[in-house]
């Protein structure tokens, strides 16, 4: 099983005295009185843990300080200040060597434009890391190969990269990650220099791959959409700090500020929402407290939004949501259905918002 991360109030600055620039922050001064010293404060103040098995997204606008975040997760940049610590371990205070030895066996990163190596075969770039740790041959061409197949890549291992497609590139990258059997991956828009249904494929396969290995994944991206479809938690930045750390549904339902909640406009909830985040919690009790005939339509607080709306149009009553005892923690009537749905639509169409209040 994957270990735990935890980033302890991170702070990365760049410039002259970094050390009195991050005083001057925890004291209040911003980002723009820094830079007009000559100082870029990278990240601010970032604290978060991740938990064995999950998949964290950070998300942000280019220059938020996301992929600065990513890198000192594994030491490839150094904090001005804070501590990150994994699997028990304060990767902070580990030495040059110690923080090789981590990388080369327990931390993994899949980066964006592939990094394959142009004369090495596909086998011999997912075998790589294992090279690098001193993996036998036998055991290293027996566990890329693995990889490789997990990756939809069998058969393509004596291929040369430039043979291959984009997204079939991508998914060297990830066997090769995927065959040191690291718990961490570090994954730093990974899928952005993808064509769209490619990259749509390569989610697919990681999610796929997830419910299998189960490993402890940071995830980058600028992509809302991206970040609501594979993030079992999702870290906002902006200017360097996290404005919100939540669910998707806490993103979407409930936005920290009117940045976040300018990211969700264009988001298609009927997607991302589930039971637990329309219902009504008033009413709680057993499973006949719902208030309509005992046979009335039943769901779980994890069912997703299009899938209720199917259920609801079966029945004249509300439907009831029940947890895994059968206890009854909410009911959704058909018309806080057609709310939610109204909502999106008014977002989506402020035009339109207009001429109603004018009629």
């Amino acid at each position: 099983m994957s270990s735990r991360l935890e980033a302890e109030h991170l702070y990365k600055v760049f410039g002259r005295r970094p050390s009195e620039a991050v005083e001057r922050l925890r004291s209040g001064a911003d980002r723009e009185e820094l830079r007009a010293d000559g100082t870029t404060a990278a990240v601010i103040d970032a604290s978060f843990t991740v938990d064995p098995g999950q998949i964290f997204v950070v998300m942000g606008l280019s220059g938020s300080g996301k992929s600065t975040l990513l890198r000192m997760l594994n030491g490839l940049l150094e904090p001005t200040a804070g501590h990150v610590r994994f699997d028990g371990q304060d990767l902070t205070a580990l030495g040059a060597r110690d923080l090789r030895e981590v990388r080369a066996r327990k931390i993994s990163m899949v980066f964006q434009h592939f990094a394959l190596f142009p004369h090495r075969s596909v086998l011999e770039n997912a075998a790589y890391g294992l090279a690098v740790q001193g993996v036998a041959k036998a055991e290293r061409v027996k566990r890329a190969t693995e990889a490789l197949e997990l990756c939809g890549l069998a058969g393509w291992e004596k291929s040369w990269p430039d043979e291959l497609s984009g997204g079939m590139q991508q998914r060297v990258g990830l066997a090769r990650a995927l065959a040191t059997d690291a718990d961490l991956l570090l994954m730093d828009e990974s899928f952005s220099a993808l064509d769209p249904l490619i990259r749509r494929d390569m989610q697919d396969q990681l999610l796929t791959l997830q419910q299998t290995l189960k490993k402890t994944i940071v995830f980058i991206t600028h992509d809302l959409n991206e970040a609501m479809r594979l993030g079992d938690r999702i870290a906002v930045m902006r200017d360097g700090r996290i404005v919100q750390n939540g669910t998707a549904e806490d993103i979407l339902v409930r936005p920290a500020n009117d940045y976040v909640a300018s990211f969700t406009k264009d988001v298609d909830r009927s997607r991302v929402l589930t039971a637990s985040a329309v219902m009504d919690t008033d009413v709680r009790g057993d499973e006949t407290d719902c208030g309509c005939a005992s046979d009335c339509e039943t769901v779980t607080p994890d069912t997703p939004f299009a899938e209720l709306c199917a259920v609801s149009a079966r029945t004249a009553h509300p439907v009831a949501v029940l947890d895994d005892e059968r206890k009854l923690v909410g009911v959704i009537p058909a018309q806080r259905l057609i709310g939610f749905l109204g909502e999106q639509d008014r977002e989506q169409d402020p035009e339109q918002d207009r001429e109603a209040a004018h009629a």
